[in-house]
């Protein structure tokens, strides 16, 4: 789990209690936030595992490639 996966963890956490915050005073600008920062948090979280996979990928590759290079210099 990287850093944005964390955070958007953690946002999605905050906006779920803010969310239900507003719910609990009729506060329907809190609720508002509360899923705007859900949202953000859903996003965030995405594109961390996005970058994660992508990290993966290029790694992978990057190690066909080497292993390649030094077959070939034999």
């Amino acid at each position: 789990m990287n850093k944005d996966q964390t955070e958007g963890n953690a946002k999605k956490a905050k906006g779920e209690a803010k969310k239900d915050y507003g719910k609990l005073t009729n506060n329907q600008s809190k609720q508002a936030e509360g899923r705007l920062e859900q949202a953000e948090g859903f996003i965030q979280e995405k594109a961390g595992k996005t970058k994660e996979k992508a990290a993966e990928q290029f790694n992978e590759e990057f190690d066909k490639q080497k292993e390649i290079h030094s077959r070939n210099k034999r």
